[in-house]
């Protein structure tokens, strides 16, 4: 018997809302001033800050199915300040000043999405709490301590090491031997936020063609099941769905993660897990597990499960296999053993973007009107807010501090072809399940098996 009451049906954060349906499919071919293909969080912002910038230049944005229906509609929620691929990984690359800044203006981003929700009246169920990082065992102390250690290179991270005690009595997950606190995150509804900005640049006058597919993207237009938009700007903004279009097989992998949430907890439930600052919530494995609790009292809890698809192929409504949801399970059990007995009532998956180089970033080339961003690699909340307002100074022809950061422009090589693509990344994925199990049957260290995936993977930062 299938352990959650429901699977797939995209994610339980829309389920809860209900699904949209796609509205103003393009109607044949057209003509804007900016294109943009893929309506999440990312192209979505790109709008937004258009609207504003250059209110005098006709936006359009490309759906396959409805705003929103990719990652961000389907993530854990968590409005972080993570820079993906590591600040020491870019100080090795980049002058330290640049990074710094990188850092301070992801900060920066939690605030503005906030602000942003705020100000036009969108309930995200946000709730700032910052993250706790939690260590179960004595390697993953260790990491704990180092994580601290490099993060006192970089005052604005604001981390903290906790003892068992200190993390306890922010949330008590069984087994904590220390923890790490971060002041720069929120928990938000990730649907709620994505409708409400579909529903504001609407408003603004930009058109969302939904149930609308992009089959290739080339220099002055976009080519669609329904007709070619043409366009002197072309935005590409399809994070984990990016391998679906022409010749952009091997440019980033849609990497698969999968999500459960309980039912609604009890209130002698929550006063067993304490959790009342709403801080994000994730462990230190290597196959790491992240959560929060929801706005309605439920704890919703996320992890890789089957990593990759052969052929960079991706899900359509957040299918999930059984396994996955046992194995989510299992791990929340084991965080709370007091919630043995709750019921599971929705487990979903969703891809999101990884470049070979594990980092994510901003691209616009002022020649052709071609840019993309993306590749979070899993924390894009914050940063496509960040990259939304890059990309729009960037086709405005602004010259901002944003426009100067380390992630605009890098380039990343192709993934390799397969099958070495499918055996590289399930096999990294086997190697850190195998670390994890050393770990925790005692070793004192981080596991030489999962420090070698890092390296032979790039993840090193």
């Amino acid at each position: 018997m299938n352990l959650a009451r429901r699977t797939g049906d995209v994610s339980h954060w829309w389920s809860a809302i209900g699904q949209p349906e796609p509205s103003d499919p393009l109607p044949g071919d057209a003509e804007a001033d900016v294109v943009i293909v893929g309506a999440g969080y990312t192209g979505l912002w790109a709008a937004y800050y258009l609207s504003e910038l250059r209110p005098d230049l006709e936006v359009r944005l490309v759906e396959q199915r409805f705003a929103g229906y990719g990652a961000s509609g389907r993530n854990g929620g968590w409005l972080s300040a993570t820079v993906t691929g590591g600040l020491d990984g870019y100080a090795r690359t980049h002058p330290r000043a640049d990074v710094a800044r990188f850092q301070q203006a992801m900060i920066d981003a939690v605030a503005e999405v906030i602000a942003v929700a705020e100000r036009h009246g969108i309930d995200a169920g946000i709730r700032r709490g910052g993250t706790l990082l939690v260590a179960r065992n004595a390697a993953q102390e260790e990491r704990a301590r180092d994580l601290v250690a490099r993060a006192e290179r970089w005052p604005t991270l604001g981390a903290v090491l906790l003892g068992p005690e200190e993390s306890a009595a922010r949330v008590r997950v069984a087994e904590t031997r220390a923890a790490v606190w971060e002041p720069h995150c929120a928990r938000i509804d990730p649907a709620r936020l994505v409708r409400g900005l579909a529903a504001l640049v609407r408003a603004r006058g930009v058109r969302i063609h939904e149930g609308t597919t992009a089959r290739s993207i080339a220099p002055g237009r976009v080519v669609t099941d329904r007709g070619v938009i043409r366009a002197r700007h072309v935005l590409r903004a399809t994070e984990g769905f990016t391998a679906g279009l022409d010749g952009e097989r091997r440019t980033w992998v849609p990497m698969n993660s999968s999500m459960i949430i309980t039912d609604p907890l009890p209130e002698e439930a929550w006063a067993a897990i304490g959790w009342r600052g709403y801080e994000t919530l994730e462990d230190l494995s290597h196959r790491y597990t992240y959560a929060q609790r929801t706005p309605d009292g439920r704890i919703a809890l996320g992890g890789r499960g089957y990593p990759y698809r052969f052929g960079s192929r991706t899900d359509l409504d957040g299918d999930i296999p059984e396994h996955t949801v046992r194995e989510l399970r299992d791990i929340l059990v084991s965080w709370f053993p007091t919630l043995a007995g709750a019921g599971i009532a929705h487990g979903w998956s969703g891809v999101l973007g990884v470049p070979r180089n594990w980092r994510a970033t901003v691209a616009y080339d002022r020649d052709s009107g071609l840019g993309w961003a993306g590749g979070y690699v899993g924390t894009g909340v914050t940063a496509t807010n960040l990259a939304g307002r890059t990309l729009a100074d960037l086709v405005a022809g602004e010259s901002t501090d944003r426009t100067t950061l380390p992630w605009v422009d890098q380039r990343a090589r192709r993934w390799e072809p397969e099958p070495l693509r499918w055996l590289g990344i399930h096999g990294l994925y086997r190697a850190y399940g195998i670390a994890d199990r050393i770990e925790t049957r005692g070793a004192a260290r981080t596991s030489f098996v999962a420090r070698l995936g890092d390296r032979i993977s790039g993840r090193t930062g």
